[in-house]
């Protein structure tokens, strides 16, 4: 979001020159304060001399440039604190998963951004692939999330999700077995069968989650693979904005995807710290321009 113009007033007020410990400005303020209490005139000097001082550096295009990229900078720093706390949940070989693929969504705007001047298109390229990056983490992150949870309710860490389910299921045929026996009681078969509705219920959820795994991985793969096609695009491509539309075809493609995170992030709270809105992807090499 560009600052407002209060913001780069309030930055003017407290400018100070790289070197200087104390800002100009409150030099000027502290003067004419010590000298209006000799002379009251002085502060009126001093307050037009403030507002005058105030309207020219907060209007000043190459100061604003200035305050923009510290506040570009402060964003940057923020959303790398945020990603990396969000990537320390993950396990190790997912986290090189996601670093393999923010690397080469780096590459396809290097392969383009290297000159001195940016071709136009190569933003909306950045913030199509950021967009597609913070899809591929939230997709890492629930399954991360289901996987832990089901491993802590698995009779044993080794045990996969298939065995799990066959665990279960072998307990629900042993129950109904029991039942079958005509020298049960009527109170051992209520409790045998609510066992048995307990079993089932976690059947269900273990086969749904086990489900979720498989369509995270095959989301995980689609993502990875419309990256590697859009940088052969790029290469071939002399037109960014043919790269431009691709970015976007894909993300939208990928928004049921995105609703469906957000789904689960209401079952699983897999992801309280993730909004809407994707990081912005940093681009090395990139020209800022002036």
């Amino acid at each position: 979001m560009k600052p407002a113009f209060s913001d780069y007033v309030r930055a003017a007020f407290n400018a100070r020159p790289t070197g200087v410990f104390v800002p100009p400005n409150w030099i000027g303020l502290g003067v004419f304060g010590f000298l209006g209490v000799l002379n009251p005139g002085f502060w009126i000097i001093g307050l037009g001399c403030e507002l005058a001082y105030l309207g020219w550096l907060g209007t000043h295009p190459r100061f604003q440039r200035l305050v923009d990229g510290r506040r570009l900078l402060d964003e940057r720093r923020r959303w790398q604190e945020r990603l990396y706390d969000l990537l320390r949940r993950l396990p190790q070989e997912d986290q090189q998963r996601y670093r393999a693929l923010q690397s080469r969504c780096e590459s396809i705007i290097d392969q383009q951004a290297g000159a001195a001047a940016v071709p136009a298109g190569v933003q909306e390229q950045s913030e199509g692939l950021a967009r597609l990056m913070w899809i591929y983490l939230g997709l890492l992150l629930t399954r991360e999330s289901i996987k832990k949870i089901m491993h802590e309710s698995a009779s044993s860490q080794e045990d996969t999700s298939q065995q799990e389910i066959d665990q279960i299921e072998a307990r629900i045929g042993k129950l109904q077995q029991r039942l079958k026996q005509p020298a049960v009681g009527e109170d051992l078969r209520k409790s045998l069968t609510g066992q048995i509705e307990i079993l089932q219920q976690r059947l269900e959820k273990r086969r749904e989650a086990a489900e979720k795994l498989v369509f995270l991985e095959a989301e995980l793969a689609r993502i990875e693979q419309q990256v590697d096609l859009l940088r052969e695009q790029a290469v071939l491509s002399t037109d960014p904005e043919v790269v431009s539309q691709r970015i976007d075809q894909i993300a939208t493609t990928l928004g049921g995807t995105n609703q469906w995170i957000r789904d689960q992030q209401k079952i699983y709270g897999a992801m309280e710290d993730l909004v809407s809105e994707p990081p912005p992807l940093v681009v090395p090499g990139r020209k800022e321009s002036q």
